[in-house]
Order: C-alpha cells, then structure tokens, then sequence
C-alpha cells in the first residue's frame, strides 16, 4: 500500500529518510518535513508492506527553471527510497506513480528528478521509468 506522509508519520518517515539522508538526524529530519509538509508545495508518499513501512519518495513543486523543461510549475522528484531486501518488486515505481499523480493535480505537465553523476542505481532506476536524460553537470566550488 503507498500513502500519504501526514503529521502523524513524521518519526516513522525520518527513520527511513535517515536511510537515504544520513548526513541528517532523525530529529533534524522530523523538523524539516514537518516545516516542508506545512507549506503544501511537496509532498511525502509512504510504502508499506503490510503494516512494515519499508519506502517512501519526496516530490514537490517546482516554480524556478528545472533543467530540460519548458513548463512551470515542474513535479520533482527529490527523493525516493526502498530498504534493502525489498528492492526489486516494483514497489519504487508505485511511489514515483503516486508522485506523478499528485503532480498532475497539482498542475504539472512535466516530471523531472536527478542524480549524482556517480549513481548509478539511481541512474537505471530513471531510465526505467521512462525519464530521458536532459544533461550533466559536474558543479565546483572555492574558498575565498
């Protein structure tokens, strides 16, 4: 069954998310998707197997220039995660329907997402779903 991420989820959300985002704390977490929920532009989608949260995915709207796109806003995929033991049974591409649904009623005509340009998982991951790569970057920084 995937769901909607309400309120009540936060701590169960954080404790998967912490899984993808583990430069984070659970508290840390908890915070941020309680401030990024209340705002109504992105949502949280929640897989269970039985009554054993095992994914979630992360999308919001976007209003700024997504890469490759022509339309605003753009449904975007910030984050999609399924623990280890559960992967490979379809249960990431539920949430990614879930996401592009609410897209869709929330008035998007385009989907976009990214990666790191090392990950190669996530990589085979979008290109089975059906996203077409719009380009690479490699970003750089300095102190000064």
């Amino acid at each position: 069954m995937v769901r909607k991420a309400e309120n009540r989820d936060l701590e169960i959300l954080a404790n998967l998310a912490i899984l993808l985002w583990n430069n984070h704390s659970v508290n840390e977490l908890i915070t941020e998707f309680y401030e990024t929920i209340s705002k109504g532009k992105s949502q949280f989608f929640m897989k269970y197997e039985g009554d054993i949260p095992i994914g979630f995915a992360q999308c919001q709207l976007r209003y700024d220039y997504v890469e490759g796109t022509k339309t605003t806003p753009v449904g975007y995929l910030e984050g999609i995660f399924i623990k280890d033991g559960y992967r490979k049974k379809g249960y990431a591409k539920e949430l990614l329907e879930a996401c592009e649904i609410w897209a869709k009623n929330n008035g998007c005509f385009e989907f976009a997402s990214d990666c790191e340009i090392d990950n190669a998982g996530s990589y085979h991951f979008h290109k089975a779903m059906n996203f077409t790569e719009a380009n690479r970057i490699i970003c750089f920084t300095k102190d000064l």
